[in-house]
Parts: structure tokens; C-alpha cells; sequence
């Protein structure tokens, strides 16, 4: 199940991932070329040859993969597929700068497995499941059984982009100091907790610096998706086959507008919408949870007797959740060994777990125990979103998420215009505003400059591309699906809506989306524009 995360953590979600379903039940329970050239050159020549046409005839050396996939977490190398297939990892160098293609490179971690049908074999279907953060070395193994139709005539493909996890990732702060970021009051009520909030979250931005200085400029969505077009001519495909989730919508439709003479068949689940600014981005979300939130508690309400919640109404259940929420403003509970369930903490917990209505009984005895004062499942919900394991450590899923979507959005907030502006959040979400509000000043220490209020995504000339919309998601919400087709072009974006919860459709389980897609992307059959499921 994706899900959806911001800038340096004050708990403000911007952009998607999807964390692994096995991962949240664990913690639960226990073309290249010069910069701005689009389409093709090389950026120059050495004797005949260019830095950037060496680097796409570079052949990566693949291997079984045996080194944890969760860089910094410990684990253990993917399992095998069910029909036995192994799991194969390599690395591949692209520049560290574009505009210097022959100077420092950075290695990018790439994990596939092969086509079951090598004679049908279309080519490499490459995924990114969103953050922007996410590592694809643990995404793919663990949504692989989603996919595996899809494997009939596609290696399956993935990677961590430049600054995530094992492709020389981003970091910050350590474990400990992650511990008292991430428990911070994240919704200041007072002039001093306010200059609290600003002076965690300017430490929190020199130390990104004064760890990863060198990488910061160079993490943004545009340098990504030309890094997917290297990716393709090292895999030796034509055209870029692609799968993109919650924020792989955004940097699938950068690619498309990049290159879109090189877009294969692609499609992107769970839309960001494109044409969003950061603060419009964060209001968007803001609908979208509270909305989530009170399916969740209508479907409370039908169950009667057998919801452990107290509320007779959805309104009644969403008045306890902010109540809940604002008694541990003042006095934390108890959570895991010796750690307090901070208010920031449950607030995080239950959007995590409102990302899919799988997760809503988890929502509902987390909930219910926090209120009797055990909060360890909200705060172990809190924990997974984070990218923290049960031993104390954190993957660099925040610090990636920071550094890529600081230097994307240009927008900057200050401490008056954010209070300016927390009455639209409230009025959008009773529940969340304020979080998600006080959110917008993730990005206003960072030392990097961001790149654009949004990015283009416009895309002439480009094939058909499928763009899915549910109706019920909390993270990217469904208008951004309709506002993706219309900003890729006409001819271009193909809108199917999935009628249903949750964030994602593809791997939601319905039998019509799943019909769809695989004959698109098995087939090359293109379903009319407008196609809704189920």
C-alpha cells in the first residue's frame, strides 16, 4: 500500500510512497545529454566519443542479491519467487551532475527479476513506488506477487534513486536525534513552542548539509527521471516501460516530458497532481485524509456494536479522535519500552494506517488503546512511516523524502505565512489542518534552493499513457488524476477511476483495474479515456 510523506519532518505529507505491506504488518505486530535538452544528445565529444554515451554502454554485473535490502535496517536478501526465481541485484554510474556528464558519477542500486516468458519477453517494466524516498530494493520484492502477471513478459525492475537507501543515499541526523525529531510538538500552540519547531528544523537541515552537502543540489525529480533514461539503454530497451505509483507518477511524467519519443507503454497509479504547488499540494492532502478519515468512521458507524470506538455518528468518532489528539498535546501516554506516544506520533500513526482500508482495524485498536493510555500501536504505526524498525533503526526514507522534495519546490514558507494560512487547513481538515499546515515549513531552512512551483509535465508526441484515479485517496487525491491526463496532452493521458479506497488501485484487488492494466501493458490495448472500474 503506497503512501504519502513531506519535507523535513514536522509530519507534513506531500508526496507518495508505498511502504511495503509486510513491512507496516511487522511493525504493527511486534536521456541524458546536456541539462535542458530533452530527447536525445550526448552533450558533447572526446575523440568520437562522449562521457554520457560511455556511461550508457556500461553493462552492470548482476548477482544474486544477498546484501540487506534495507540498507541501515538489517534483514535479510529477498526471497525467491514462488516458481523459484532469484532476486538479482547490480549498480550502474550516471553523472552526479548532467551539465558536467564526464565528471563525478554516482552509482545507482538496480534490482530485477527476469521474464518468466523469455521468448514473449517485451522488455524491462521499471517501477518506482513513490516517497519521493522509497527504495525500490525492498519496494519490488515486496509487492512482487502484486506484479506477477506482469512478469509473463517483463523483467520487473526497480532501483533507489540518487539519495535513497543503497544509491549513496542522503542522510542526516542518527537514530537517537531521529527519535526526538520525529517526537517533536508538531503543531506549536504558543510563540515558544513555534521557535521550537523552527530551531529543530533548521538543525535538522545542517545536519542534511553537513552530511550530504555534496549530493543535495542534485537529487531532484529532473535528474531522476534522466537517470531512468540511462537506466533504459544500460537494461537495452528501445523504450522506457514503466510502472508508477503516488510520487512515480510525478517523476513519470517529468520522464515523458524529457523524453517522450522514448516512453513505451507506462502507467501511474495514485496521481499526484501536477500542477499543484507544494501549498496547494499539502491543502489537497488535507481534504483527502480528513476524507479518508471519515469513511473510516461511517464504516465504524455500520458496524454497530462490533466498532470499539465511542460516536453513534462519523461526526461523533472524528470529535474523539481530536479530542484523543489533544489530550496527548498535553499529556503524551505510554507507548513502546521506555518511548512516549507524543501527539505528533498518533497523528502520524493514523494516516499511515489510512492509507489502506486494510489497515483500518489496526486504526480502530490503536485508537481505542491509546485512549485507555497504551499507545504502542499508534506509535509503532508512527514508526513504520518514519522508516524506523523495531530495533531503534531508521532507513533514510525522511532524509531522501527531505532532501528530493526541497530541491524540486521553490516555495519557501515563513512563520507568517504559514499562520496565514492555517485557517484553510483547518477548515479542510478539522482533524489534520493544523499538522498538515505547520507542515509547509519543512522546506524553509534547507540550503539548497528548489527548482519550480511545479513541474511540466507536458508531453506531445508521446504514446498513450494510462493514469488511474481512486476515488477514496487520502494521499493523492483523485482530482489529480483528471488534472495528470489533461497536463501530459491530448492523445496522451488515458484517465481510467478505480471506485474505491485507499491509495493505489492496481494492487486494491479489483479484478476490473487489474483487466485493464495487464492488457495495456501485456497487449498494447489502450482502454477508452474515461473507463471506470469497478
Amino acid at each position: 500500500m503506497p503512501m504519502t510523506r513531506a519535507a523535513p519532518r514536522t509530519a507534513a505529507l506531500r508526496r507518495t510512497t508505498r511502504l511495503a505491506a509486510s513491512a507496516i504488518a511487522t511493525a504493527v505486530l511486534l536521456a541524458f545529454g546536456a541539462a535542458g535538452c530533452a530527447d536525445g544528445g550526448d552533450g558533447g565529444a572526446d575523440g568520437g566519443r562522449s562521457p554520457m554515451r560511455d556511461l550508457a554502454a556500461q553493462k552492470p554485473t548482476w548477482r544474486a542479491c544477498t546484501a540487506p535490502p534495507d540498507a541501515g535496517a538489517g534483514g535479510t536478501a529477498p526471497s525467491p519467487l514462488p516458481d523459484g526465481t532469484r532476486w538479482e541485484c547490480a549498480f550502474m554510474d550516471a553523472p552526479l551532475d548532467y551539465a558536467e556528464p564526464g565528471g563525478e558519477t554516482v552509482e545507482l542500486a538496480l534490482i530485477r527479476a527476469k521474464a518468466r516468458d523469455q521468448a514473449q519477453r517485451i522488455g524491462s517494466l521499471v517501477f518506482n513506488f513513490g516517497g519521493p524516498g522509497g527504495s525500490g530494493i525492498t519496494g519490488l520484492p515486496s509487492f512482487a506477487a502484486d506484479y506477477e502477471s506482469l512478469r509473463a513478459r517483463y523483467d520487473l525492475v526497480s532501483f533507489d534513486p540518487r539519495g535513497v537507501g543503497r544509491s549513496e543515499g542522503v542522510e542526516c541526523l542518527g537514530d537517537r536525534a531521529l527519535d526526538a525529531f520525529f517526537s517533536q510538538d508538531a503543531t506549536p500552540d504558543n510563540a515558544a513552542e513555534q521557535e521550537t519547531l523552527r530551531s529543530e528544523l533548521k538543525q535538522y537541515a545542517e545536519a542534511c548539509d553537513e552530511n550530504s552537502g555534496k549530493m543535495l543540489p542534485h537529487v531532484g525529480t529532473e535528474n531522476a527521471a534522466r537517470d531512468m533514461d540511462l537506466m533504459r539503454q544500460v537494461l537495452g530497451d528501445d523504450k522506457l516501460y514503466y510502472f508508477g505509483i503516488s510520487y512515480g507518477t510525478e517523476l513519470g511524467g517529468v520522464y515523458a516530458h524529457l523524453f517522450p519519443r522514448h516512453v513505451g507503454r507506462a502507467v501511474f497509479d495514485a496521481v499526484v497532481d501536477p500542477t499543484a504547488t507544494a501549498g496547494e499540494g499539502a491543502l489537497g492532502q488535507a481534504k483527502g485524509f480528513q476524507l479518508a478519515l471519515g469513511n473510516f468512521a461511517q464504516d465504524c458507524v455500520d458496524r454497530g456494536d462490533a466498532c470499539t470506538l465511542p460516536g453513534s455518528t462519523p461526526a461523533e468518532i472524528e470529535q474523539f479522535v481530536t479530542a484523543l489528539l489533544d489530550r496527548l498535546d498535553r499529556q503524551p501516554v505510554d507507548g513502546i519500552g521506555d518511548r512516549k506516544l507524543t501527539q505528533t506520533q498518533a497523528a502520524n500513526g493514523i494516516l499511515q494506517a489510512l492509507y489502506s482500508k486494510e489497515y483500518w482495524p489496526y486504526l480502530e485498536q490503536g485508537l481505542d488503546e491509546a485512549d485507555g493510555g497504551n499507545g504502542a500501536l499508534l506509535l509503532a504505526l508512527s514508526d513504520s512511516l518514519n522508516g524506523r524498525d523495531e530495533n531503534g533503526n531508521y532507513n533514510n526514507l525522511q532524509a531522501a523524502n527531505a532532501a528530493i522534495n526541497c530541491v524540486d519546490d521553490k516555495q519557501r514558507f515563513t512563520l507568517d505565512q504559514v499562520k496565514t494560512r492555517l485557517p484553510e487547513f483547518r477548515e479542510a481538515s478539522p482533524v489534520f489542518g493544523d499538522l498538515l499546515g505547520w507542515g509547509l515549513l519543512g522546506c524553509s531552512q534547507w540550503p539548497v534552493p528548489g527548482t519550480w512551483e511545479h513541474p511540466d509535465v507536458s508531453a506531445p508526441g508521446a504514446p498513450p499513457i494510462l493514469v488511474i484515479g481512486t476515488t477514496g485517496d487520502p494521499a493523492t487525491p483523485f482530482e489529480g488524476a483528471k488534472a495528470m491526463a489533461r497536463a501530459l496532452g491530448k492523445g496522451v493521458g488515458v484517465e481510467v477511476t478505480y471506485r474505491g479506497e485507499g491509495h493505489g488501485a492496481y494492487n486494491g484487488g479489483d479484478a476490473c483495474v487489474k483487466r485493464v492494466v495487464d492488457a495495456y501493458l501485456l497487449d498494447g490495448k489502450v482502454p477508452a479515456s474515461g473507463t471506470v472500474c469497478p
